[in-house]
């Protein structure tokens, strides 16, 4: 939709609009700060919650949360993000899904790295819990 569409379109639909010269301002960055007119006009075009378009403040979150519960929450992400981008392999995506369903997926993961540094853990226990796979 071109500006002038756009335009057209606020008009006709909610009997009010803002101009193509400030929409133009908008989308190149120009205007770096909507009038809460305008932002109210655009979120019911759009039919979008206003705060869905402003930027929020560097560092802000929708949640209240600890240092560990976003040490925890960003582990959790990290790993489901990997499971989704592993579908290809099914036991590594449900190896890091059942690490991000963990309740402590640090401990988990730290718990690895040790189990990893104890020479011949790893090979032991591959033989015995996963017979099958042999990578």
């Amino acid at each position: 939709m071109t500006q002038s569409e756009l335009v057209r379109a606020m008009k006709q639909d909610l009997g009010a609009t803002i101009s193509q010269s400030y929409l133009s301002l908008i989308e190149k960055g120009a205007r770096k700060h909507l009038s809460n007119e305008s932002r109210q006009l655009l979120a019911r075009f759009f039919k979008v919650h206003p705060g869905y378009l402003v930027s929020d403040p560097p560092g802000f979150h929708t949640e209240l949360t600890s240092e560990a519960a976003s040490t925890e929450t960003r582990l959790d992400r990290w790993l489901m993000d990997g499971a989704s981008r592993y579908t290809h392999d099914p036991a590594l995506s449900a190896a890091l899904e059942r690490l991000a369903a963990h309740a402590d997926t640090r401990r988990c993961l730290v718990l690895i790295g040790e189990m990893i540094s104890m020479p011949g853990l790893v090979d032991r226990l591959s033989e015995t819990l996963l017979p099958e796979d042999r990578t």
